[in-house]
Order: C-alpha cells, then structure tokens, then sequence
C-alpha cells in the first residue's frame, strides 16, 4: 500500500488557492470599511498624539474581535483560509501602533490557533509584531498612510535618482520588508508542518502571488482609512475656516455704521444727553458682543437681544418714523439654539439695500414660529426690493457677504437640513426664510 505523501498544513489546490487570495482581499476591504464607518473607530485611530491607554485598548478590540474570530472560522470550517488575515493584522497593528500593541494583539489572535495546536502562532505573531512595530519607527508616518503596493514608479527614473542622491525609498522599503515577512512565514511553516498556518502551494508560478497577497491586504486596509482620514482632515479645516469666518465677522463692524453712531451720538450730547447715553451703553453692548469669544450657538432670545441694540441705535439714526421695527416671535422658539450672529447681516442688508434707498424708509420685521422638530425665522422688509437679475443672483448665492456667509454657515452647520430662501418684489420688499432644526444646537 502506497504511504501518502507528506502535506503541509495550509496547502491547497491551485484553484482553491487562487480564489482564497481573491476572497482575502474582499475580507480585508469589507473588515476596513465596516470599521471606518464606526465614529468611535474613526476617533480613535486618528486620535493618535492623544489617545490614553484605556482608549489604545478599545481601538485594539475593535480590530481584535472580528479578526480572532475570523481565525477561529479558519480552523473550524474546512476550506475557509481567507478568514484568518491574522499575519496581515499583525503588521497593520505594528505600523499604526508600535512594538508593544502588536505583540499584544498577535498573542490575542494567536489564542484560536493554539487550541487547535498550532503552537508556533504565538512566538511567531509576537515576534512579528515586534518587527513591524521597529519598521513603523523606521519610516515616516505619512509614508505608512500612503502605502500601496502597486507603486507607479519608472525603474529608469528611480535609477536615475538614486545615482545621484542614493536613498531607501519608504514604499519599496515597506513592500520589500512585509515580502520577506511572508517569505520568513512560510519558511517556518514549511520547517513545522501543522504548527503554524500559512498559505502554502508548490507551484512555483503561484508563489509571487502569495508573497505579494500580504502586502496587497495592508495595502488596502491603510488605502480604507487613509481615504477616511482625507475627508476627516478637510471636514476640519472646513470647520476651522468656518470658525475663522465667524470670528472675523464678530469682530468686524461696519465702518460708516460706527462713524454715523458716534456722529449721532455727539449732536444728540448737549440736546438729548440721557438718549446720546442709551445710545452709547447700547453701541458698547454691540462692540462687547463682537469682540468676546463666541460660541458656535447660541439661544434665539440672546440672538434676538443682540439684533435689538443694533436696531435700536438705528431707529435713532434713521428716526423713529423712517425705520419701523415689528416682532412676531414664538415664545417656544426663544430658547431654540441657533447660529451667533445669524440675523444682523440680514437686518443691516435689508435696511442698507431694501429701506435706505426709499425717501420714506420702511418696515423691518422679525419673525419665528415652531413647526413641530423645526423652527422658521423671517427677516422681511417693504423696501425697494430686489431687481429681476439681482434676485437669481441672491437665491442662488446669496447677495452681500454677510447673507452669503449665513448662507455658507448653514450648509456647514445643518447640510441639507437647513434651508435659506430669499423672496424679493421690485417696490414691495424683501422676505428671507430660514428654516433649521430646532435640536441640533450641539452641531459643532
């Protein structure tokens, strides 16, 4: 009777070997994603200057949990290999943590392949995450987020430079380095035949396409998150320029508007002293208000007493009799939070634009209702209005820079949960809407 050759733990058919390296790769994009769509994941991982160790310890279990489980799947269902990513996690944890979390996390995914006596798996991952945690302190932070194994690089080019200036270039190094880890895994899984799993075939055609499947699957999971971190990164630069907005906008006044109040503060001194000091006192409000650090929200009653003192001092300056003020305001609303200094750029557009133009001024009017989870405000004039051509230009940017920024602060603020409308008739007014939710005070 003829004795079965020897066979390694881990050799497969070509067939079924060329479908795990393809089944691999979809497990690690599908693991990559599922977890970048986590926030708490999200926060973590890109946390890393101030990330505490309680916190090092939950990011680890979020890659821990799913991939143990995928080895535990590989050694208990036949012909399932591409669960057990375990030697690529090894390698993505030492280049995203350090030495210390990946023989931590290479001993938690050894756990499943001990019981089922692959007792090397534990020295190996160990020593591996030892090994890819140095390469991390090896190559430049940024190299690691932009590997890719398929490097666009012209040799001739490459040879070019490195005559003239030689240098290690990070993403071969990084290619060339987790290569021969995998070479080194299956060297030793070869050496000790159901000690350690490893993919193994011999067909020597066949092998570049295992060496190359581990940096393939590192490739990609860094690919996944780096794009997130992209996004991540431009979401908070566009929050930081919104803020850079908003406090210029605070601290910016319009310089005739201060000039004509102090204008009208001085003749009003020797006639009317005790209006020239409400006058005062209120413009003091005004210039507290916009030099003060602000917050991202604010209630709609502290919005509202803002925009009274600077309607006030224009009342006076205008007169009483060519500058109308009308509230409509829905006391459930006054405590709904709402973006700071959202309503003076449209009040002083609507006078400016809307009431200053007609010889016999105008009305302005403020309004807010609730309308179930949403409140609405209005800032209406019965100025001049709007021209035809102008008014396409308001709805679709928004005319003036203070309505524009409104407009901008709330796509940023609520997306597409907000809505700013601006309905204009020549020689009738001016009415804009602004619709938003009336919980989302803690946006940003």
């Amino acid at each position: 009777m003829l004795q079965e050759p020897p066979r390694y733990i881990g050799l497969v058919t070509n067939t079924l070997l060329l479908i795990t390296l393809l089944v691999k790769l979809g497990v690690a994009a599908a693991v990559a994603s599922a977890l970048a769509r986590s926030r708490t994941f999200q926060q973590l991982l890109f946390a890393e200057q101030r990330r505490k160790p309680r916190q090092t310890a939950i990011l680890l279990a979020f890659f821990l949990v799913p991939l143990t489980l995928g080895v535990w799947v590989r050694t208990t269902v036949p012909n399932f290999l591409a669960a057990d990513i375990s030697f690529e996690t090894v390698i993505l944890l030492g280049l995203l943590f350090g030495p210390l979390e990946a023989m931590i996390g290479g001993a938690v995914l050894a756990v499943p392949a001990l019981f089922h006596h692959e007792y090397l798996a534990l020295p190996f991952n160990m020593a591996l995450g030892f090994a890819a945690g140095v390469l991390r302190l090896a190559v430049n932070r940024e190299k690691i987020w932009d590997f890719t194994p398929l490097i666009d690089l012209s040799l001739y080019r490459w040879i070019r430079r490195n005559l003239r200036q030689p240098r290690i270039d990070p993403q071969i190094l990084l290619l060339v380095v987790i290569v021969l880890f995998e070479i080194a895994h299956e060297w030793i899984a070869r050496m000790y035949p159901k000690r350690l799993f490893a993919l193994l075939t011999n067909t020597w055609e066949l092998q570049p396409l295992v060496w190359l499947c581990a940096p393939m699957v590192v490739g990609i999971a860094l690919k996944v998150w780096n794009a997130l971190r992209i996004e991540l990164k431009l979401e908070e630069q566009k929050r930081l320029l919104l803020e850079a907005r908003l406090d210029a906008l605070q601290r910016q006044i319009n310089p005739h508007f201060l000039f004509n109040t102090l204008n009208s503060i001085a003749s009003l001194v020797r006639i009317r002293p005790e209006l020239a000091r409400e006058m005062t006192v209120k413009l003091a409000n005004i210039l507290r208000a916009l030099l003060k650090d602000h917050d991202s929200f604010v209630p709609l009653a502290d919005e509202l007493k803002f925009t009274d003192d600077y309607l006030d001092i224009e009342v006076v300056r205008f007169g009483a009799e060519k500058l109308r003020v009308e509230k409509d305001i829905d006391p459930r609303t006054l405590q709904v939070p709402v973006p700071s200094i959202l309503l003076q750029p449209l009040i002083e557009n609507s006078i400016k634009h809307g009431l200053e133009p007609r010889i016999h001024g105008g009305t302005i009017t403020l309004r807010s209702k609730l309308n179930g989870d949403r409140v609405l405000i209005e800032v209406a004039d019965d100025g001049v209005g709007i021209s035809a051509g102008s008014a396409n230009s308001v709805r679709r940017t928004g005319a003036g820079i203070g309505m524009k920024n409104v407009r901008e602060r709330l796509e940023v603020l609520y997306g597409t949960q907000a809505r700013f409308t601006v309905v204009s008739n020549p020689g009738r007014g001016t009415l804009v809407t602004i619709e938003i939710p009336a919980q989302m005070g803690g946006v940003l």
